[in-house]
């Protein structure tokens, strides 16, 4: 059984419908979202709570990720310490284009098996 956890950083509580914000640690909501063998079977929208830090938000945002067992971050933005901490933690940075449907989003990485982010 295929089955990875990818959170994408979102700009407010509309879920897959929500669009990729422009930032990464200063992000409003993460959307969770557990895909198993290519389908979606389970979203969760949580607070980003280092969104409003106004030093240090991208590392603390990286830990949070990573006690919820990520495996990949979909993110139009990703400052160098926290994508050394992304790697770090075996959590697969995805770049994509701002302001994009979270739902595009998660079918670019699913739908492209070779880039589909390894599980933990």
């Amino acid at each position: 059984m295929d089955k990875i956890r990818i959170a994408i950083a979102t700009k407010g509580y509309d879920g897959l419908n929500d669009t990729v914000s422009n930032t990464f640690g200063k992000t409003k909501t993460f959307t969770l979202v557990d895909v198993e063998n290519g389908k979606i079977k389970h979203v969760q929208i949580i607070d980003n709570l280092a969104a409003d830090y106004n030093h240090g938000s991208g590392p603390i945002a990286t830990k949070t990720l990573a006690e919820l067992k990520v495996n990949a971050v979909i993110t139009s933005q990703l400052g160098p310490g926290a994508s050394e901490l992304l790697f770090h933690n075996k959590i697969t940075p995805i770049l994509v284009e701002p302001n994009i449907k979270a739902s595009d989003a998660i079918e670019k990485v699913t739908a492209q098996p070779h880039k589909q982010p390894k599980k933990g």
